[in-house]
């Protein structure tokens, strides 16, 4: 994820409260990031403890609540110190939306900040979430070839083939729908098809897949 400040005592009480997470006590945690809410200073702490005591409300109203006020509070600060995690907040916010035209619009306005965030696992698994988003919201759609993808993938992995998994699984997963998208996947799939590896019916429905997405 994007860096902050280790040293910054919201920040400290917020890292304490993660850990609480990860050791299961999540009474703990909550309660650490409400201190940490307490002693935010101004609109970036208040941010950055809103944006973790939404992960501990009893109810999704109270879930939308505080993903809103993290939003908020990230709009109202004046520096780029929020820059490499908006994708994240919206990303929460369309999350939590119970209206599917807002989630819709959060899905979006995440995708439009993607680019902010840093390469690497934080960003990757982020683009999946908001593809997953696209899809259940109806942004964006299957591609006609998906029956042939669905099928290859099924295939792949009665094979146990975990290396053309490895290759196509990660391109798929993130398709936001775009021509950039469509490009990534043509080209990880020939990757595949000119390695030759595959047995010859998998090879031969890989090369159907290829044809129809140049089509498209």
């Amino acid at each position: 994820m994007v860096s902050v400040d280790p040293d910054n005592p919201v920040i400290k009480l917020c890292t304490e409260g993660m850990r609480a997470e990860t050791e299961g006590r999540p009474d703990d945690a909550r309660a650490l990031f409400e201190q940490a809410w307490d002693a935010a200073g101004d609109d970036y702490e208040a941010c950055v403890a809103a944006h973790y005591l939404a992960r501990h409300q009893p109810t999704p109203e109270l879930t939308l609540h505080w993903n809103r006020v993290c939003l908020t509070r990230a709009d109202l600060v004046g520096d780029g110190r929020v820059k490499g995690f908006r994708t994240s907040l919206h990303l929460n916010m369309a999350k939590a939306h119970p209206d599917p035209d807002r989630a819709r619009e959060h899905y979006t306005l995440a995708a439009a900040h993607l680019s902010d965030v840093p390469p690497g696992p934080y960003a990757d698994a982020t683009r999946m979430s908001i593809a997953d988003g696209f899809r259940s919201t109806g942004v964006t759609g299957p591609r006609p070839v998906e029956p042939l993808l669905v099928n290859l993938f099924t295939r792949l992995r009665a094979l146990g083939d975990l290396k053309a998994l490895a290759l196509l699984l990660p391109v798929y997963l993130t398709d936001l729908g775009t021509e950039e998208d469509r490009l990534r996947l043509l080209a990880a799939l020939g990757m595949v098809h000119a390695a030759r590896w595959l047995p010859d019916d998998e090879q031969a429905i890989l090369g159907q897949v290829i044809g129809a997405l140049t089509q498209t």
